[in-house]
């Protein structure tokens, strides 16, 4: 068995001397306690060091990839070719299978040939003599960082990053901006409390208390590039007659400064928001039609990497950025969410209640899709977002009208008003409902007739008996 060995200054491709003491791999271990025991199991068979860190920056790059390297593969036609019945030992399974099928070596890849690699790498300095530890530890450490600036550099994820820092940028911008606009509107409230309420718009406000300055100078300013003529009217009638106090002119010089950075934070959130439209058309376009520049990016910035995003299922994908609501839900053994970031979308803002959640969960599946194909897909157009966005307005659509539809055998049929025809028939007043005595019928019973009957004679003899 010949073992071949990748260390950072060349190929190290050592034979195999003893072939049944790897039979015992849980004590493997013992036979490269010190160098000289790892030299009776193993020999170096060749040694091909590499010219400079270029080279070898090169040589690791293609192990990591999965690749065989020019260099490697001239070295192997070389030397194991020349011992054509031994078996070549790797430590990757892939390469090993690059290696047969490119070469038609026999490579052998197992526990054994793991413990080996290990004992080999112990007892590195003891089996290739001529390299000091301290050369060999700089050169680690060079081959280390060339391997992480080219994984940096070359990284496919690397253009996400991009996406992840302007979208949180842009959340920090809002909070501050807020922040700020606040701060601007409650200190020159003081001044001239009724300007806030006759401009609602945040940066129309701050311009016109950057341009104007004081109250009193509204009444010869021109504010009409600014504000329509209505307001300009309005604001300049209610600066004649404010309840505001007098500041002074330093007062209202900070003031304008707080107003100047409002507008230019303003300006620089416009530009990236800009900047991030046109970064997501071009990484994630099918995502973007879906959900929008915002949520696509939120939900990628919550996921970590596009790559990543395209790992996680559609019900996942639905409850992203709900995680916190989900298990409490669970603890507490109540209704789980049926949203989370995808609830900004366009397309669930614009259903009714009612529907939020199943419009939620189609949205989800075809926004799952979309970025698998954006993720891994060899095209970048956006037909395949633009057909899901259709088919889940064309179910949006179905849901609304839903309630004008009849509920019949199919449910499709859509509901239709009968012909009046006049079905009222000609009634004949009772008059036996008016009266409001009991009816007694005329007949008497025979049982009634001789109980009277007895009754009087009972009577008759009565008032006979009082005669005598």
């Amino acid at each position: 068995i010949i073992v071949w060995f990748f260390v950072v200054f060349g190929f190290f491709l050592p034979q195999v001397l003893n072939e049944k003491k790897l039979q015992e791999v849980d004590s493997l271990w013992k036979e490269f306690e010190t160098p000289e025991k790892a030299n009776k199991i193993v020999k170096l068979k060749h040694f091909e060091k590499f010219q400079d860190t270029t080279e070898a920056l090169a040589a690791s790059t293609a192990l990591v990839e999965g690749k065989l390297s020019k260099n490697l593969k001239k070295i192997l036609k070389k030397i194991v070719a020349k011992d054509a019945h031994e078996q070549l030992a790797v430590a990757d399974a892939k390469l090993g299978g690059v290696i047969k099928d490119k070469l038609n070596l026999s490579c052998i890849h197992s526990p054994m040939v793991t413990e080996l690699m290990r004992g080999i790498r112990s007892q590195i300095e003891g089996l290739i003599t001529g390299l000091p530890s301290r050369e060999m530890a700089a050169m680690c450490l060079g081959l280390a960082h060339s391997l992480s600036r080219y994984k940096l550099k070359f990284s496919p994820d690397k253009v996400d990053t991009m996406i992840i820092q302007a979208i949180s940028l842009l959340d920090d911008l809002d909070k501050e901006l807020n922040n700020y606009i606040m701060r601007c509107r409650e200190w020159y409230g003081w001044h001239f409390p009724e300007l806030g309420k006759i401009i609602t718009d945040n940066l129309t406000y701050c311009k016109c208390v950057r341009k104007v300055g004081d109250r009193t100078n509204f009444a010869s300013s021109d504010v009409s590039d600014i504000l329509p003529e209505e307001i300009e009217e309005d604001v300049k009638a209610a600066a004649e007659i404010s309840m505001g106090t007098e500041v002074s002119e330093e007062d209202i010089n900070n003031i304008i400064h707080l107003c100047d950075q409002v507008i230019e934070i303003s300006e620089y959130r416009t530009q990236l928001y800009d900047y991030l439209k046109n970064r997501m058309m071009a990484i994630a376009p099918n995502l973007t039609i879906m959900v929008g520049e915002l949520v696509g990016a939120r939900l990628i910035a919550h996921a970590g990497s596009l790559l990543n995003l395209a790992k996680h299922p559609a019900s996942t994908v639905q409850l992203l950025g709900a995680e916190k609501a989900l298990f409490r839900a669970l603890k507490t053994k109540r209704d789980t969410p049926k949203f989370g970031l995808i609830y900004h979308a366009s397309l669930v803002g614009q259903t009714n209640t009612k529907n939020k959640g199943k419009i939620s969960r189609m949205l989800a599946a075809k926004t799952a899709l979309t970025i698998r194909y954006d993720a891994l897909g060899e095209d970048t157009n956006a037909e395949m977002g633009a057909e899901n966005r259709l088919k889940v307005e064309t179910r949006l659509r179905h849901l609304e009208e839903r309630g004008l539809r009849r509920i019949s055998g199919t449910g499709r049929a859509l509901a239709r008003t009968d012909k009046y025809q006049n079905k009222s028939e000609v009634k004949i007043f009772d008059p036996s409902g008016d009266s409001t005595l009991p009816a007694v019928s005329k007949k008497r019973k025979i049982q009634e007739v001789e109980e009277q009957d007895a009754e009087v004679a009972v009577k008759a003899k009565k008032f006979k008996a009082e005669m005598k």
